[in-house]
């Protein structure tokens, strides 16, 4: 990014983050969210061929849930936009067939989680089928969708105004996020997400910082939020050259 951009981790995790933004305008910031959640590709089950199917449920249904079961995705250097990757799995019953019964032809295209339950198998009954995950994007189907909650809002700023006049009793002021106060980045759960426990004799106004903005990102695990923010920010520079090559023409 930018040398004018300044960003700064509140919460950190390989799925799940909160991070502040400075020194971005409010369509960047929209168009960074739109971006992770419609622009970054990421590899899903698309096509599945059953060898057998013997459950309650048809081979739709199942074809279905094979589909929404996240992939972890490998670099884009690593595989090229046609790219195919073959899963298969075998499972009979009595027992639950998991996600991680899927099998992958490729190291780098697994299930993100194991534990995603497909279909309960009864005495005798099996699923058996071959399956082709591919790369897409969001925009095209909900299942190519790398993160599952992405969102925005400005940053707050505290500001102490007065000590609460004398046998006042303080009202609760709500506020969710993440806000700044005397220089600091507080999470609001610290205090309740109210103002009131955190400055019980003040009276205290909120105020939006001007072209800061806080992220919440959470990715079904295909990447972790780094490589999602990092790929939505090289599409957004991809298409802007574009724009401009166009333009030039």
């Amino acid at each position: 990014m930018s040398e004018e951009y300044d960003v700064e981790f509140v919460e950190r995790d390989d799925r799940e983050a909160r991070f502040l933004v400075r020194g971005v305008t409010p369509a960047f910031a929209n168009g960074i969210r739109r971006a992770m959640l419609a622009d970054v590709p990421t590899m899903a089950i698309d096509t599945v061929r059953f060898v057998e199917n013997s459950s309650v449920m048809f081979d739709e249904q199942l074809a279905l849930r094979l589909g929404l079961v996240p992939l972890t995705t490998p670099p884009e250097d690593e595989f090229g936009e046609d790219a195919t990757v073959t899963l298969s799995i075998d499972v009979e019953g009595p027992a639950t067939a998991y996600s991680g019964d899927l099998e992958s032809s490729d190291d780098l295209v697994q299930p993100a989680d194991e534990n995603v339950p497909i279909i309960e198998l009864k005495d005798g009954q099996r699923l058996e089928a071959e399956a082709d995950a591919v790369l897409d994007r969001g925009k095209d189907h909900a299942k190519h969708q790398g993160g599952v909650a992405v969102g925005y809002r400005h940053l707050q700023r505290v500001v102490v105004e007065d000590d609460l006049p004398e046998f006042e009793e303080p009202e609760a002021q709500i506020v969710r996020g993440v806000v700044e106060d005397d220089g600091e980045l507080v999470p609001t759960s610290e205090f309740d997400h109210d103002l009131s426990n955190r400055y019980p004799d003040k009276q205290v106004s909120v105020e939006d910082v001007p072209n800061a903005f806080v992220f919440h990102v959470e990715t079904d695990g295909s990447f972790t939020v780094e490589e999602l923010v990092t790929r939505a920010a090289e599409t957004l520079e991809s298409r802007a050259t574009e724009l401009e090559d166009a333009v030039q023409l």
